[in-house]
């Protein structure tokens, strides 16, 4: 087994990392001095999914100084999930942002090839289809014959026929609409649907917001090697500014890190750049995600990425019709780039 892992680095250390122009013809030239003393470097960073507790990291890196202090002058914007933030970096718009790796795969098998994951957030996938307690949705043959809603581009609809298949339903018989990342819960209240792609942390915002208990079918009870969300960069930045990437790496999983083992003063950092969060709300989705991020005796640290679990997730959806044969995950994540020990 394959397996990329590096220690997390502490800022203080990222910053003392210069770039030295010019050593060699053959070496791709870097491009900006983030964390090297100078101007800082302006990135624009896509949360995964509106703003929702379960992104209350980047908030953090952001309010802590963490990015700062790494070189980086960063705003921070509301992501639509894998679909549409994987359109916004290759299109240029963005610089970074965590997608689903799954959901990145399947973009890739499309055709869509100009971005690479550079480290994980979640070490398993948090998808699932979140209902409530009235619809009466307990298992996955209760999906048929019922309407759920979700972004087009979202991990958890476009996933949908290869959990269907392991979980012997019919898709065909299951009917999607189309919904904003920020409306998709208030849709499920209105009772206008029967479900919502949605990750298994939001159960505390779903339980605020509907007033109503809330049911999970978790895409990991039929598909365990997945990962979750990891953060990708567009192909152009990795090869050309390699040590930019590293750096707000290290200053995110900070974030990361922070946000979790402080997860009520992140709740607070994001109500005040999102006011309407519920801040009790917020801490308890961080709170859920820690073993997600964290995964109980796997022995990984936060960020690491093992390539044979990927290649594993890549012949299960080779397996159900979803992806093309020939893919690897070195085509879509940088190895050289990810955090090592």
């Amino acid at each position: 087994m394959r397996r990329v892992t590096r220690t997390f680095a502490v800022a203080a250390l990222a910053t003392a990392l210069a770039v030295v122009a010019g050593c060699s013809s053959d070496e791709p030239e870097e491009t900006n001095n983030a964390g090297s003393g100078g101007e800082l470097v302006k990135v624009t960073y896509l949360t995964s999914f509106g703003n929702f507790g379960r992104d209350a990291y980047g908030w953090v890196a952001l309010e802590k100084g963490f990015f700062r202090e790494a070189g980086f002058d960063v705003t921070i914007q509301k992501g639509q999930g894998t679909g549409g933030n994987i359109t916004t970096i290759v299109s240029g718009k963005a610089d970074y942002t965590p997608i689903d790796l799954t959901g990145g795969l399947l973009q890739f098998g499309k055709g869509t090839k100009d971005f690479t994951a550079v480290a994980a957030i979640q070490q398993r996938t948090m998808a699932a289809i979140a209902s409530t307690s009235d619809k009466n949705i307990k298992t996955p043959k209760d999906l048929e014959g019922k309407t759920l809603a979700d972004t087009p581009g979202s991990v958890v609809r476009n996933l949908f026929p290869t959990y269907a298949k392991l979980a012997n339903i019919d898709y065909t018989k299951v009917k999607w609409q189309d919904g904003d990342a920020a409306n998709l819960i208030g849709i499920l209240k209105t009772g206008k649907v029967d479900g919502i792609g949605q990750f298994v942390v939001g159960r505390p915002t779903i339980a605020a917001v509907t007033e109503k208990e809330p049911t999970f079918l978790p895409y990991s009870d039929y598909l365990t090697d997945l990962y979750g969300n990891v953060l990708i960069t567009s192909t152009k930045i990795a090869k050309e500014k390699p040590e930019e990437v590293k750096k707000f790496t290290a200053a995110l999983l900070k974030g990361l890190e922070y946000a979790l083992a402080n997860p009520a003063e992140a709740a607070t950092i994001l109500k005040k750049n999102e006011p309407p969060t519920v801040e009790a709300a917020a801490k308890a989705e961080l709170e859920l995600m820690a073993s997600f991020v964290r995964s109980a005796g796997s022995g990984e640290k936060v960020g690491t990425i093992d390539t044979a679990r990927v290649a594993r997730s890549i012949a299960i959806l080779q397996g159900a019709g979803q992806l093309p044969q020939g893919i690897t995950p070195e085509q879509i994540i940088s190895v050289d780039l990810l955090p090592k020990v």
